[in-house]
């Protein structure tokens, strides 16, 4: 695990969001590097087909994040 410094107006961002989402401010930043990086490997895909992907891909047992990101490159 490693340390990413980000601005005090992102940390707020993601302080808000966390709590109207109720996912911890660590989840919330992990959901959003998630959904953007699958944005800019899938540049044809919606926000809402990212998360179904990504829903999908959860359901699989023992996906791991390189195979979630390799799933949807081969979409």
């Amino acid at each position: 695990m490693g340390i990413v410094k980000i601005t005090e107006q992102m940390h707020t961002n993601l302080r808000l969001t966390s709590g109207a989402m109720s996912r911890s401010i660590n989840s919330q930043a992990e959901h959003w590097l998630r959904v953007g990086m699958m944005a800019e490997l899938n540049p044809g895909l919606c926000y809402s087909d990212i998360c179904q992907k990504l829903i999908e891909a959860e359901q699989q047992a023992g996906a791991s994040p390189q195979e979630i990101t390799l799933s949807l490159e081969q979409a």
